[in-house]
């Protein structure tokens, strides 16, 4: 049974998270530390602490999720794993390549398990696809199509704050680049020949319009969007055939049945909680036993494509 701790009682780790911990088979929520009482205790842990420290002292916990802002990912992540702790960090892991190997390079100082949270991985639907890709049922990747696009209202919220890691880029499209590491695994060589974006009066981008080609045969193209309206897809193509996510929750299809479309025919996927699964699965590895993490060495290979993508001076301009 592992132990977790949460750094951090805010919407997604009392959404989904702490519920996740609680259904999990090897899970307990043992700590949760914030500077609101009430709302860590809604998580329905043993312990509250009003201090990250405290928790990160406490001797009975096995593992942290880091449910911070994201400026906040990198010191707190190697606060814990200095600590003996293992971490499950939100995505997205950290603000650039250079936190992130820093992370990296301190999970294997501490040998602690590091991890991002990004939880549509663990989705059956989704390691479906992979392993059909991977197995050559649509022939050699030609195309990712994907979007993720919501419209916000984040007054006084950290994703319209530069210095805190705000921005559509760092928040949904991360899920894109993701789908692109998972897929093209190792290094991801991409030659961006647009980028469009809007940027807010703070500075981040509201939406981000990407466009190019991995390895010089995949052609991608990914909007990730703060101001428009909701959307997710994503259609994978080979030079054999196609896969697509139906419906509009390619990325965050949770406790809904979802369906994958192959060529002409329409594979059905039971409701899960891939939450849940992301949870088991660690636990199952810090204990030794069967299970799938995603490596870290993806995480360093998406934030080393964000950061080109951010440092990318298009040609294009803003959007219309």
């Amino acid at each position: 049974m592992i132990s977790w701790g949460f750094l951090g009682a805010g919407w997604i780790a009392k959404t989904a998270l702490a519920p996740a911990v609680h259904a999990a088979h090897n899970a307990t929520l043992q700590a949760v530390a914030s500077r609101d009482y009430d709302r860590a205790k809604v998580l329905g842990p043993h312990t509250v602490y009003g201090s990250y420290e405290d928790l990160l002292a406490d001797p009975t916990i096995d593992a942290v999720y880091i449910n911070l802002a994201n400026d906040q990912h990198c010191h707190w992540s190697i606060a814990a794993m200095a600590a003996g702790k293992h971490v499950l960090c939100e995505k997205p892991i950290a603000l650039d390549f250079v936190q992130a190997q820093l992370m990296a390079d301190a999970a294997k100082k501490y040998d602690r398990v590091l991890v991002e949270a990004v939880w549509s991985q663990w989705h059956p639907r989704f390691i479906r696809a992979v392993e059909l890709i991977q197995a050559g049922k649509i022939g050699k990747l030609t195309g990712i199509d994907s979007s993720f696009c919501f419209t916000g209202d984040f007054a006084d919220n950290y994703r319209l704050d530069p210095k805190m890691g705000g921005g559509s880029l760092l928040d949904v499209g991360v899920y894109q680049a993701h789908v692109w590491a998972a897929l093209n695994p190792g290094a991801l060589d991409l030659q961006i020949s647009s980028l469009e974006e809007n940027l807010s009066d703070s500075g981040v981008d509201l939406t981000s319009k990407v466009s190019g080609l991995l390895g010089g045969v995949v052609k991608v193209d990914a909007i990730a969007s703060f101001e428009m309206p909701e959307q997710q897809h994503l259609v994978i193509t080979g030079d054999r055939g196609s896969i697509a996510f139906l419906g509009n929750e390619a990325f965050t299809s949770w406790h809904k049945e979802s369906a994958l479309q192959i060529g002409d025919q329409v594979h059905q996927f039971a409701a899960v909680d891939p939450y849940q699964l992301m949870v088991e699965n660690f636990g199952e590895h810090i204990l030794g036993r069967e299970s799938w993490i995603m490596p870290m060495e993806q995480s360093l290979a998406v934030m080393q494509v964000i950061d080109q993508i951010k440092a990318f001076n298009s040609r294009e301009g803003k959007l219309e």
